[in-house]
């Protein structure tokens, strides 16, 4: 009876789910190829086949990073019934994300806690910039659909872009999503004021 080995992931999907995990729990300095290509099970240059420099990986992690956020996001959006169940959303999305299993708990925004470790002009903070941008514009698109004064849509989601940046940073501080839940509820109450 022939046996059938168990098939492996392509070495690129090993790479970006071990990079993922290190650069989240150590930092991307504080993480070195080795160690990821420990993780992954590949050889250093399955590394160099797949990605031109470290560099590169840390940037397919941002990106990988923004997709998976997008993805809660989406699911959140199916959900929402309402305009004002569509910006809360946004802020589930960042709380489902702070739930996820991480190795050493919940650090923060991986790609704020990325972009501070990277110098200006670096591609990779050009990732993270998109991803915060993208947001204030889901946040923007919800509002717009809301009632009120034309042209408020775009200031209030830079303040809600604000509000939940700054939870963000206190949950990774704290560890879990509680301030990210307690600026949804900010948000809410701000909503059911206009």
């Amino acid at each position: 009876m022939p046996t059938t080995r168990p098939s492996r992931r392509p070495a690129r999907e090993a790479l970006l789910e071990a990079a993922a995990k290190r650069f989240y729990a150590h930092g991307l300095t504080g993480t070195g190829i080795d160690s990821i290509t420990a993780e992954a099970g590949v050889a250093k240059k399955s590394l160099y086949n797949n990605f031109a420099s470290k560099a590169e990986l840390v940037t397919a992690y941002l990106f990988a990073r923004h997709e998976e956020w997008l993805g809660l996001y989406r699911a959140r959006l199916e959900k929402a019934a309402t305009p004002k169940s569509r910006v809360l959303a946004v802020f589930d999305a960042y709380a489902d994300h702070a739930d996820l299993a991480y190795e050493h708990g919940f650090r923060g925004c991986g790609l704020l806690n990325a972009a501070a470790e990277l110098p200006i002009g670096d591609p990779g903070r050009a990732v993270v910039r998109r991803h915060k941008e993208e947001v204030e514009e889901l946040l923007a698109q919800h509002l717009a659909e809301l009632p009120g004064p034309a042209g408020q849509a775009a200031h209030l989601a830079r303040h809600l872009a604000f509000l939940l940046e700054g939870s963000m940073v206190r949950a990774g501080l704290e560890g879990d999503d509680r301030c990210v839940r307690e600026a949804r509820d900010i948000a809410a109450g701000l909503l059911d004021s206009l």
